[in-house]
């Protein structure tokens, strides 16, 4: 068993008095330990970012954004071998492991371009008056498991491009690939501008409650997410949560079902759909939806699930026992109210986390499989004929962070996108994000932005200075 992992506090290496289990889902077995970090040693943390932060506002954004730079190069150098520890804690294949690490690296060097701007208001013989603006502080930052690599360095890069140091936390399920990071980067960053730390449930509580943060970066479910927000309260830590998702896609009946069944099926179950903005609801026209079902059934059924380590597999585990009985419990109540539940391949039965790819034969609307979001390989399609009637069910959810419209008209598309009531829609397409656009959730999606310029501004605070010029 691999126990050699290290936090990074002030650029240094450190162990913990005790440790907590890294269990591979593939297997539900144990294989490497990771530091439990103790109170003592997040109050070193966060002492030491904020140390840094003195010297690390004051240097020159150019070098602050040569650094993040250099930091995506150097995580894409060391993408192959961080791979397969990535599946080993994570579950997805190995490909498409280093798929994240690689795009992860190249969207760092994307973030390091931006520049915040400065509004010039008036530049007169009486005044001169501009608005710019300055870093925060210290950053605490709680990444999820389900993309461990790319959401963690969503906050990181802009973050310490703005001027800020942090304090990273990733989901105590996938702490290794997050740890080896830390270290790597410690040979390009100051000593504390950028540390990560890893411990158990009891862990994010405290960060959130420290009162040496100035901001709270959280990615995860919305019951957490809510949590967050009431701590932050006590002494006003600005906040930004990207939460749950129950994502709808609409497909219109003048579809090529040839052509856009495949990206239907990959934007709903890919990553064992686990992602916030993978189409959880899939709303079909009834002129359509016998063809439409029976090529993803197809697709389901030819798509390999298994060990990410094994060669030809597609899909992997879901990540974690707890999430795992979760998804089974919605199976379980689908079954209990005679739902028809239609089954992909075979998966293994050898003590991992594995559910067979499945969709859900047009459930009524109130069905738990349609109000909850899964975040697991169960889909339910639904059928519709009135395009007005449809859009209202898309958005009679809790949840505003993606959809999707299909149509070959996209004309009408867009008019059924302007309705539908998310931060992201895509139209044609799906799961596609960009280091350059905001990405934002409604309602219980949570509130804030990240990524795109809007994102940079988000770890940084307006400053309005009024200059009197002498008359």
């Amino acid at each position: 068993m691999n126990n050699d992992f290290t936090m990074t506090i002030d650029g240094r290496a450190v162990q913990s008095d005790k440790v907590m289990d890294v269990i591979n889902p593939a297997t539900g077995q144990v294989f490497a330990q990771a530091p439990d970090c103790s109170t003592e040693q997040l109050d070193e943390a966060v002492a030491a970012a904020k140390a840094a932060f003195k010297s690390w506002k004051t240097t020159p954004i150019e070098k602050r954004q040569a650094m993040v730079r250099q930091a995506g190069e150097l995580l894409i150098e060391h993408a192959q071998d961080l791979s397969r520890l990535f599946t080993r804690e994570q579950g997805r294949p190995v490909e498409a492991a280093l798929q994240e690490i690689q795009g992860t690296g190249e969207w760092m060097k994307a973030v390091a371009q931006m520049t915040p701007p400065v509004h010039v208001s008036e530049d007169s013989e009486n005044q001169f008056v501009e608005t710019r603006y300055v870093p925060l502080g210290v950053i605490c930052a709680i990444a999820p498991w389900n993309f461990p690599v790319n959401l963690a360095m969503w906050k990181m890069a802009p973050a310490l491009v703005a001027g800020n140091t942090m304090v990273l936390k990733p989901s105590p399920f996938t702490p290794l690939c997050t740890l080896e990071i830390g270290q790597l980067f410690s040979k390009i960053f100051p000593a504390g501008v950028f540390n990560v730390i890893t411990g158990g449930d009891d862990l994010g509580p405290k960060m959130t409650a420290h009162p040496g943060f100035a901001k709270i970066s959280f990615t995860g479910s919305t019951a957490t997410g809510k949590r967050v927000m009431e701590t932050a309260a006590k002494d006003l830590k600005r906040l930004t949560l990207e939460l749950g998702g129950n994502d709808a896609a609409i497909v219109m009946p003048d579809v090529d079902l040839d052509d856009v069944a495949q990206k239907i099926f990959f934007g709903a179950f890919f990553n064992t759909a686990q992602i916030c903005v993978a189409t959880k609801r899939l709303y079909v026209h009834e002129t359509i939806y016998d063809d439409l079902r029976d090529r993803l059934v197809a697709i389901a059924r030819a798509t390999k699930v298994g060990d990410g380590s094994d060669q030809g597999t597609v899909l992997g585990p879901i990540q974690n026992k707890r999430q795992y009985e979760r998804v089974l419990d919605l199976m379980d109540d689908a079954k209990a109210n005679d739902l028809t539940l239609i089954h992909g391949s075979d998966v293994p039965d050898d003590g991992g986390y594995f559910i067979p790819v499945t969709i859900v034969d047009n459930p009524p609307e109130s069905s738990r499989v349609v109000q909850e979001e899964a975040f697991g390989p169960i889909l339910p399609m639904l059928k519709f004929s009135n395009v007005d009637d449809v859009i209202e069910r898309a958005n009679d959810s809790e949840y505003g962070l993606a959809g999707a419209v299909w149509s070959r008209d996209t004309d009408k598309a867009m008019e059924i996108a302007r309705q539908i009531e998310t931060g992201t829609v895509w139209i044609n397409q799906n799961l596609i994000l960009r280091p350059d656009t905001a990405f934002a959730g409604r309602k219980h999606s949570g509130f804030g932005v990240e990524n795109g310029i809007e994102g940079l501004l988000e770890y940084m605070a307006p400053q309005a200075v009024y200059m009197a010029k002498a008359g």
